[in-house]
């Protein structure tokens, strides 16, 4: 099935700046996964021009089948453990102050992969002690324990995409349930004292009000930060696009939002989890 036309006004950036290539070379050099290149980032260019990227930790394959997501697929490999020490010598060099750190989905380990999260973060502050760091986590099925040892490992920010409106879940190949799942995740996290922050893309077929209510969703779990994006169709493998949101459209969805309650929101046709990622934190720690 073919989607709509993509409009003239969403335009990728290429490649061009001499610091997209030295980060892409470190990258390879280190035989570091990120997000960037695994989910076929439209802000690659950008982001890592301006010498920043989204480090992807557990390996480069996912456990589950999301329909939406471009993350290779199948049965991973075992947890390096050099992963940790490869990921904390590209920060030192990269002079990166502050990082995100996802992963792709292991529901093949016991602790779904908690474990590594705290070890990565704890190397790399014994090499960059003032570094902050926010987490994209999986859900960990349901593993509040999992969910305890991340937040042990003190990151200033968990975030946990909730992706899509609830009626949406069986389109991207997710069950029902894992929406109320990925709130209850969400509302710990808070009881556990962190900042908390979510991720839903639009143009999937969800209608304005489904939209509206999942920002009210998030916030009955105090959720304190949201970005909101296009869905963009990775190849043609995936599900297609729907609908695109103009640039205004995402202005009032970022207005609306911010009237909920959200205390920062980035909202626009490239927009993505972790971009902006420091402005954010930033600007938040500043309110407080």
């Amino acid at each position: 099935m073919k989607g709509p036309k993509k409009p003239p006004w969403l335009k990728i950036r290429l490649p061009s700046h001499n610091n997209f290539f030295s980060v892409s070379n470190l990258i390879k050099n280190k035989n570091i996964n990120t997000i960037c290149q695994s989910a076929k980032c439209p802000n690659i260019s950008h982001c890592w021009s301006e010498k920043t990227a989204t480090f992807l930790i557990l390996g480069d394959t996912c456990t589950r089948n999301c329909a939406f997501c471009a993350v290779k697929k199948g049965n991973p490999s075992p947890v390096s453990r050099d992963e940790a020490d490869h990921i904390a010598e590209a920060v030192e060099q990269m002079g990166l102050s502050y990082i995100v750190i996802t992963s792709v989905t292991r529901d093949d380990l016991k602790d779904g992969g908690s474990s590594h999260f705290a070890c990565v973060l704890e190397t790399i502050r014994s090499k960059m002690p003032d570094v902050l760091i926010e987490v994209l986590i999986p859900d960990f099925k349901n593993d509040y324990s999992a969910l305890k040892t991340v937040v042990k490992a003190q990151p200033e920010i968990i975030n946990h995409n909730i992706e899509v409106p609830k009626r949406l879940y069986p389109l991207i190949n997710r069950p029902a349930d894992h929406y109320s799942r990925s709130l209850e995740l969400l509302r710990r996290a808070k009881e556990m004292g962190m900042i908390t922050k979510s991720g839903i893309m639009i143009g999937l077929g969800e209608s304005w009000e489904e939209i509206i209510q999942t920002f009210s969703d998030l916030r009955q779990v105090k959720c304190d930060l949201l970005t909101i994006g296009q869905y963009l169709q990775p190849t043609r493998n995936h599900i297609p696009v729907e609908k695109y949101y103009s640039p205004t459209k995402f202005g009032q969805l970022k207005n609306i939002a911010l009237e909920h309650g959200f205390k920062d929101v980035e909202s626009g046709p490239l927009i993505r989890s972790s971009y902006g990622a420091q402005r954010m934190y930033r600007a938040l720690t500043a309110k407080n």
